[in-house]
């Protein structure tokens, strides 16, 4: 890792904070979340696709400002390849209206590949039986990417895969420092997106 500036020994890395992970489908939403320290992902809820009225949207925006979240990462399914099809142009476009919901919280796209069956083996690891998979599925492919995208930030030192900017933003990259009525992200703070952001998000 390499030094701070001004010789104080290895930089600190990314700031400390709760991540979450989500898992974009055409039906469901699966999300996640990381302790403060970023160390464990473990799941949260499974968030149902409204399209006609965005309330998912509105749902994750709510997720993000309970959770004083730091940074979301977003799984990108591309093929075994490397290539984007139409699965991931939707996530790409479902991720410019979260991060223009939720900014300036940052959010950033993973590589997603073979999530799914990765959270089918853990769950059939646990115990759980297949029929019961779809209720939590989501869920655990969330667990998934925000597990694999947390251990790359502890080997590389800073935040991983690639900033998402959402339309009409400034295209700046980067987490605000929180005011002191915001709390510290992550740490049960009391930040809250103000309501006109949360209302478009929900139309």
């Amino acid at each position: 890792m390499a030094d701070a500036p001004g010789g104080r020994g290895p930089a600190s890395g990314p700031a400390r904070g709760v991540r979450l992970g989500v898992d974009v489908g055409e039906v469901r939403i699966g999300v996640a979340r990381s302790d403060p320290d970023g160390l464990i992902a473990t799941p949260v809820e499974t968030v149902q696709r409204r399209p006609q009225d965005a309330a998912d949207l509105a749902r994750l925006v709510e997720i993000v400002c309970e959770s004083g979240a730091a940074v979301v990462y977003v799984g990108l399914p591309r093929t075994l390849a490397g290539r984007e099809g139409s699965a991931a142009q939707a996530v790409r476009t479902y991720c410019g209206a979260l991060a223009q919901a939720v900014a300036p919280v940052a959010v950033r796209l993973v590589d997603e590949r073979l999530s799914t069956v990765s959270a089918h083996q853990a769950l059939h690891a646990a115990g759980r039986p297949g029929r019961n998979h779809r209720v939590v599925v989501d869920q655990a492919a969330a667990v998934v990417i925000l597990q694999a995208a947390i251990d790359a930030e502890r080997v590389s030192g800073a935040r991983v895969g690639e900033a998402v900017v959402g339309p009409g933003t400034d295209g700046g990259e980067g987490e605000a420092e929180p005011t002191a009525a915001q709390g510290q992200p992550g740490d049960g703070g009391t930040d809250r997106m103000d309501t006109t952001r949360r209302g478009e998000a929900a139309r």
